[in-house]
């Protein structure tokens, strides 16, 4: 007994739960730097035997992860009736996921070994072997079946009860992420609230200890259903610890128990802080627990006192993650709030059990989803928002501290606040002289940066991905930019200008820049564009003056090839002297050398991605490049760049986006520093 007074005072001790804290982030940081992961499967296996834990169908893929010696992801370009709870063989080819190869943008690799997925596998064959006959996944897959029969809303149930939302379409989902409620989806702590309070009140002739056991044990089912997803590991272990802390009397606060978790689940998986759900789950629940005293008033009141502390505590995270805040999300929470709890996700449950409520449940979606569009157009509370450094989300969470702290009038805290968004939303740095050759895979696509303009040379290109949704605009925001002073297009080809006509739609582009000779198709409908939204273009320029600096372009007459009248771009930044040749052939670089003087080029950008038609040994041997930069894609089709190319760039130091990723060159006074992404 003396024991567990001693264990008890000890748990009561709020420092106890910091220390673990700061212990398990100091893990996670060495783990993650040091620590390599090993994996039970390697680069060389074809063969994969696992179990079916989860699955989700797209119109040109069905993705499935399998439960073999550990988790692996699969992805088969082909349709196949799989179940959960199947055992299936795999042939196909293994490979690690990818890095980021742009700074600040999303680390595909460090999420799924956040789901401790190692190895991500292409099937060329999937054969079951086995049908399912665990009586879990048969309940899962009984459930997949009901809510299937609810053909117009089955994408909206997946979504609220086992956190799918591959059936909803992402131009609506992409709304629902601009107006600040995407978090609605997220199987958490909502449900578990919702389904807690119900399932408590239905045993409440039951003693209550037996009371929540069983509804724990009917929460870990559901866990088991959603895939453990991490937010929903958070709701459930975070309701069992408030539990024990309860039933036995122990008196622990229960923010540190929420500490506590976070702690746990970090040292089990030290990747788990780069998952979203899983920052947003704890800093959210954590604050709000800490700030409970608050939260008084009526419903509005507590309503907008919730919404507020929820969206101001995990703001970092946001901006981190999406460079990109709506302060409308803040009113909006509070109807879309309850809404989702007492409508659309009671709603769900229910027509789960009686499939004919399906329109009933879809006349509310349909009208959830006209809201939202309406709202996804008001702008003016939108803010895009670099990303912040570690020094900044101290001072933020400082401030932040001191709002709730302080007794004051109302006034002062609202002056507060004002004064911390305005230095959050103009917290983008002014950058005097920087390069960026930027990873968009086979293409080209580079950043110049001075003072205060911007100018980007050529955007990259791909039909499959959409450059300047998911790395262009995405990384213009991280790192602050607002606008792009200048788009300059070297050439007309799809790898160079392809995603130029997206960006422009959804990015502020003031002057765009064309090469010499007759437009392609791909260049006349970007010009139609341009005559739409009323932005200045030109072709055939001699030199563009910009603050202190000024950016030639090398002209040597019109030829009978797109890559032949390529922008070539000649410019010093401090004396280092830089040199940007688009596709230019051997043809080209040969008359530049003759009509131009230029030598000792410190930063050469390798034309066409280190073709054998470019980079020809009397023009390196003239220009003689000390950093060659080559701006190709993994493992591409072309087999770019040539062998022959990279042993006449010998001499230099070559940097290669499909090796380092993005390729950053900063110049202060009269030195520069090189670093990578990868």
């Amino acid at each position: 007994m003396l024991y567990l007074k001693k264990l008890k005072s000890i748990l009561q001790c709020n420092y106890i739960f910091y220390i673990l804290l700061v212990l398990s982030l100091i893990y996670s940081f060495i783990f993650i730097n040091f620590i390599i992961v090993k994996s039970e499967y390697k680069d060389s296996d074809k063969n994969l035997y696992g179990t079916v834990i989860d699955y989700k169908k797209s119109k040109d893929k069905t993705t499935i992860w399998v439960k073999g010696k550990e988790k692996v992801l699969v992805n088969y370009y082909s349709d196949i009736n799989v179940s959960y709870g199947d055992y299936i063989y795999v042939y196909g080819v293994f490979k690690k996921p990818k890095e980021n190869g742009n700074f600040n943008l999303f680390n595909y690799k460090k999420y799924l070994l956040s789901n401790k997925i190692n190895y991500a596998v292409t099937a060329s064959k999937i054969t079951i072997i086995k049908k399912n006959d665990n009586v879990f996944y048969t309940l899962k897959n009984n459930l997949l079946k009901r809510i299937e029969s609810a053909n117009r809303s089955k994408g909206y149930i997946l979504a609220f009860l086992y956190a799918d939302k591959s059936l909803i379409e992402k131009d609506v989902y992409t709304k629902y992420q601009k107006i600040g409620v995407s978090h609605l989806f997220a199987v958490s702590g909502m449900h578990v609230s919702l389904i807690s309070i119900v399932l408590l009140k239905l045993l409440n002739k039951i003693k209550e200890r037996k009371r929540y056991i069983i509804v724990s044990i009917f929460l870990s089912i559901y866990l088991f259903l959603t895939n453990f997803t991490m937010s929903m590991v958070r709701a459930t272990f975070q309701f069992i610890l408030f539990f024990i802390n309860k039933s036995f009397k122990l008196n622990i606060d229960n923010s540190n128990l929420v500490l506590f978790l976070f702690s746990i689940l970090v040292i089990i998986n030290p990747y788990n802080i780069y998952n979203i759900g899983f920052l947003f789950s704890f800093i959210i629940s954590f604050t709000l627990i800490r700030c409970s005293k608050l939260i008084k008033g009526k419903f509005i009141i507590k309503s907008l006192k919730i919404s507020l502390i929820s969206f101001f505590s995990s703001m970092p995270v946001l901006i981190n993650n999406f460079f990109e805040v709506n302060f409308l999300g803040i009113i909006l929470n509070i109807i879309y709030i309850p809404f989702v709890s007492y409508i659309l996700f009671p709603l769900s449950l229910v027509t789960v059990l009686f499939p004919s409520l399906d329109n009933i449940l879809y006349m509310f979606i349909s009208y959830f989803e006209k809201i939202t569009d309406f709202f996804s157009n008001i702008k003016f509370l939108s803010f895009s928002i670099c990303k912040m450094n570690i020094f900044l989300i101290i001072i933020y969470y400082i401030i932040f501290i001191y709002i709730l702290k302080r007794k004051k009038k109302l006034i002062y805290k609202i002056i507060i606040v004002i004064i911390s968004l305005i230095f959050l939303i103009n917290n983008g740095r002014i950058v005097n002289n920087e390069v960026s050759i930027l990873d968009v895979g086979q293409g080209d696509s580079s950043l110049i940066r001075l003072k205060n303009k911007n100018i980007l040379i050529d955007t990259g290109g791909n039909i499959n991905y959409d450059i300047s949704k998911n790395i262009l605009i995405p990384y213009f925001k991280s790192v602050g930019i607002k606008k792009i002073d200048y788009l300059v297009l070297t050439h007309g080809d799809y790898d160079h200008m392809g995603s130029s006509i997206n960006l422009i739609d959804n990015f502020n582009i003031e002057n765009v820049i064309f090469n010499i000779g007759t437009y392609n198709e791909l260049e006349k409908d970007l010009i139609k564009i341009l005559k739409e939204k009323n932005i200045k273009y030109y072709e055939d320029i001699k030199e563009l003056n910009i603050n202190d600096s000024k950016l030639y372009f090398l002209n040597t007459g019109i030829y009978d090839n797109e890559n032949d009248n390529s922008n070539v771009i000649y410019f010093k930044l401090n004396n280092y002297k830089f040199l940007f040749m688009g596709d230019a052939s051997e043809k080209r670089e040969i008359d530049i050398i003759r009509k131009y003087n230029i030598e000792n080029i410190d930063f050469l950008k390798v034309g066409h991605h280190g073709s054998n038609t470019s980079s020809n040994i009397e023009f390196i041997s003239t220009i003689k490049p000390k950093y060659s930069l080559i701006s190709v894609g993994e493992n591409n089709r072309y087999g770019h760049p040539k062998e022959d190319v990279l042993h006449i760039l010998s001499k230099s130091k070559i940097y290669r986006t499909d090796i380092n990723g993005e390729i950053q060159i900063k110049i202060i006074r009269n030195n520069f520093s090189i670093k990578t992404c990868k």
